[in-house]
């Protein structure tokens, strides 16, 4: 597979453009946090700026970071300062993770900002990068969007993407979305089989 053309994302975090960018940890994820008592090894796909990393690590996670565009690592390794480390440039379907490595997926913004025909390379990569047992959380892009991206999925959609190897046990509506996402994203959590 080529490396993906990352000159989109890293025009608009240069030119400070990010209307999906959120500088702040939303209410349910901090919520679901403080519900863990056991934290482990977790995985934030296009982390963008990486608020949520240092929401993890406070709370007692082994984070890890990936985004294939070098702005977005930059300027979430000057957001994080101390925790820059935990923050890599890569691609997440070619990355260098090991497979059943992590305990906790968190997605927000990514899934809807990859074009469909990435989709399927996504569900598959869920897979094989959560340990049985393990979760994958956050926030959920339905739609409508006129203009993607954002490009919204269906609820059977993401039941096909994610397959039989996943439960959905948690979905609830967002009340803290940024305009971009208002009344368009839930809050969903889906344990690995």
């Amino acid at each position: 597979m080529t490396s993906p053309d990352t000159s989109f994302w890293d025009q608009r975090y240069a030119a400070g453009r990010m209307p999906w960018d959120q500088p702040a940890v939303p209410r349910a994820f901090l919520e679901f946090l403080a519900r863990c008592t056991s934290p482990g090894r977790a995985l934030v796909p296009g982390c963008g700026s990486g608020y949520e990393l240092n929401a993890l690590h406070h709370r007692g996670w082994d984070v890890l970071g990936v985004d294939y565009s070098p702005q977005a690592v930059t300027r979430a390794k000057t957001i994080l300062g101390p925790l820059a480390h935990r923050v890599r440039c890569e691609d997440f379907f070619e990355g260098a993770c090991e497979a059943g490595s992590f305990d906790l997926i968190y997605e927000r913004t990514f899934l809807c900002a990859l074009p469909h025909e990435r989709w399927t390379a996504y569900g598959r990569r869920m897979r094989e990068l959560l340990r049985p047992g393990g979760l994958l959380c956050g926030f959920f892009f339905f739609g409508p969007e006129d203009e993607p991206p954002p490009f919204p999925l269906a609820e059977d959609q993401l039941r096909h993407l994610l397959g039989p190897d996943f439960e959905r046990i948690e979905d609830t509506a967002v009340d803290d979305s940024l305009p971009l996402y208002a009344g368009k994203e839930r809050w969903q959590v889906w344990r690995r089989a």
